[in-house]
């Protein structure tokens, strides 16, 4: 018998089982018979059989070795013997093989990225061998019966890296050896198209970083970490033809948008303010016409065909929230229908003319959505006084923001901005001329006295447990503020803002007298209570003098000293301190300023 296709041994060396002859008595009498021929075809049966139970047996043998364990023989990984193991001792045989080369394993790995030549210690990125991974994938290497006899095969580890800790320390180390990708872009200057032709640009890819590190590190020579030049999608051959056949003819004309209530020119200038090139990730740019930059652009135009929805509203009476306007629902232009329409003629030198569809309106808030807000009870309120009455400029200012925010319903999740409720503030506002802090010292300025109203409102937010968005302290300290629970503002770079962090609607009323301004946030009560701890005063300062020219435009003052402090917001809820926040500032020491000469 062979084995696999091997050729005959010689006749000698044929595995054979040796049998003895048996006889049968016979008596003394009989004489004896010849052997029956049926005897000897037994014999020569019993001796076959008994040598394939022997080559059997010993096929049986050969592959219980060769496939013993779960890893087939002859498999090494980084050297070590792991064939013919069970999972687990493969496990422990890898483990101590990596453990007698550690410090090897610990050495910084050397890397090139672009010009500059590195160095990473691997246990900082993650840069180790997946055991179990490892072992798995010698488990699973191919090896045919033969092979698994008298063969061997090498595995690959199995290296794992963290990825994003791989990627920041590479970027850190590379510098600015990338650049950033240049994204198409039409813009406006007015009503003349500019154009930004794209570049690519150049950087570490995360997942190539990972994969050449990954391959390289037991490799021992240095690891070459590729920047990988990136393509914004549109060209700029498509930048060009987009300025040719939309950007350009798009402002060459004015477009006749025409209603069932009549119709309204939109003219060169607001479809430059409303037609929007952008692109995306990819650096895809494509255009679209922005319609509600459209409607700031057509202003009171719209008007004349258009019937604005009218929210419902709140307020305060007789000490209790109520709806005093239930509101009502508008008609206004199809806003989806007329930004398709109108990019659809702006290529076009004739026929710009686009049918605009009005359609009902409904308001935000209507006076079922306002009664299930749980506006229902006070929550905070705060007050700070001021000078001069409500004649002075200053008060006027005061009392004029107070008006706008009164009312204003912010919803749940939602981020009130006070510059965004009002806009600018300016003479056409209604606003004057009273004293405001630029470039350190007090001077005329439209809107003087609006910090205040700021400081009053976030102080109710704050007393509300609001979450605090963006505020910013004054500069100098006034005593008629508490210190560090303070805000200034400006427009349009400084803002006051808040989020609505809890699930109910809120309500901010404002009230005001000759001599002071309060703010009160109604909603649904949620905490025990909301106390400011202060630390000490330190680091104080005092104030120089200044002597400046005389003039209306000079302000004296008597100079506040200068210190930090830190005030500590303490939130309580079911008689428990469950938040803690820690507000700090520095305030600069006020000059005494003099409107005079030195002496």
């Amino acid at each position: 018998m062979t084995l696999y296709g091997e050729k005959s041994p010689p006749a000698d060396d044929r595995p054979t089982v040796q049998v003895t002859a048996v006889t049968w008595p016979v008596a003394e009498s009989e004489p004896t018979a010849p052997v029956p021929p049926r005897r000897g075809r037994r014999t020569r049966l019993l001796v076959a059989a008994g040598a394939a139970v022997a080559v059997l047996g010993s096929v049986a043998g050969v592959g219980a070795y060769a496939y013993a364990g779960d890893v087939p023989r002859g498999t090494t990984v980084l050297g070590a013997e792991l064939g013919g193991r069970s999972r687990a001792d493969a496990v422990r045989e890898l483990r101590a093989e990596l453990d007698r080369r550690a410090a090897a394993l610990a050495e910084p790995l050397a890397l090139r990225v672009g010009e500059r030549d590195l160095r990473i210690v691997p246990a900082e990125v993650g840069l180790t061998v997946d055991v179990a991974a490892t072992v798995a994938a010698a488990a699973e290497a191919e090896a045919h019966p033969v092979s698994r006899l008298v063969g061997s095969r090498s595995v690959q580890p199995v290296v794992s890296v963290d990825v994003d800790r791989l990627h920041a320390a590479l970027q850190k180390m590379a510098g600015d050896q990338g650049r950033k990708m240049t994204m198409p872009a039409i813009t406006y200057a007015g009503t003349t198209p500019k154009a930004v032709h794209p570049k690519p640009g150049l950087a570490l890819d995360p997942q190539r970083s990972a994969e050449v590190v990954r391959a390289g590190w037991l490799a021992g020579g240095p690891v070459t970490v590729p920047l990988l030049e990136s393509h914004p999608a549109t060209t700029g051959e498509e930048v060009d033809r987009l300025m040719t056949e939309l950007a350009r003819p798009a402002v060459a004309a004015p477009v006749e948008l025409t209603t069932d209530k009549g119709s309204v020119t939109i003219a060169p200038k607001a479809i430059a303010k409303s037609l929007r090139f952008t692109a995306d990730r990819t650096g895809k740019l494509t255009a679209r016409v922005d319609v509600k930059r459209l409607r700031a652009a057509l202003g009171d135009d719209l008007s004349s065909v258009e019937v604005p929805p009218k929210d419902a509203r709140m307020a305060v009476t007789a000490g209790r929230p109520k709806v005093v306007d239930p509101g009502r629902p508008g008609r206004q232009l199809d806003t989806a229908g007329l930004a398709r329409d109108l990019l659809a003629v702006l290529p076009k030198a004739d026929g710009r003319e686009v049918t605009g569809r009005l359609a009902p309106a409904q308001p935000e808030l209507t006076a079922e959505k306002l009664g299930g807000l749980g506006i229902k009870e006070k929550v905070s309120s705060f007050t700070t006084r001021f000078t001069g009455g409500l004649s002075s400029s200053r008060s006027h200012n005061i009392v004029t923001v107070a008006r706008e925010v009164d009312g204003t319903v912010v919803l749940p999740g939602e981020t009130f901005s006070l510059n965004g409720h009002t806009g600018e503030r300016g003479y056409a506002q209604g606003y004057r001329d009273a004293p405001v802090i630029l470039d350190g010292k007090l001077v005329p300025g439209v809107g003087g006295g609006i910090s205040q109203f700021t400081t009053t409102i976030f102080n109710a937010t704050y007393y509300a447990g609001l979450e605090d968005v963006e505020h910013k302290p004054h500069s100098y300290w006034f005593s008629r503020y508490p210190a560090v629970i303070e805000s200034t503002i400006f427009w349009p770079n400084l803002d006051f803002r808040f989020r609505n962090n809890t699930e109910y609607g809120l309500l901010i009323d404002t009230s005001y007298t000759s001599s002071t301004i309060t703010v009160s946030i109604w909603s649904t009560k949620i905490y025990d209570s909301v106390k400011t701890e202060y630390g000490p005063r330190r680091d104080i300062t005092t104030p120089k003098t200044i002597y400046l020219a005389p003039g209306p435009s000079c302000i004296p003052s008597s100079g506040i000293n200068g210190f930090a402090q830190d005030a500590f917001r303490i939130i309580r809820k079911d008689g428990k301190v469950i938040k803690r926040e820690k507000f700090s500032w520095r305030y600069d020491a006020e000059p005494r300023y003099i409107c005079g000469q030195e002496p």
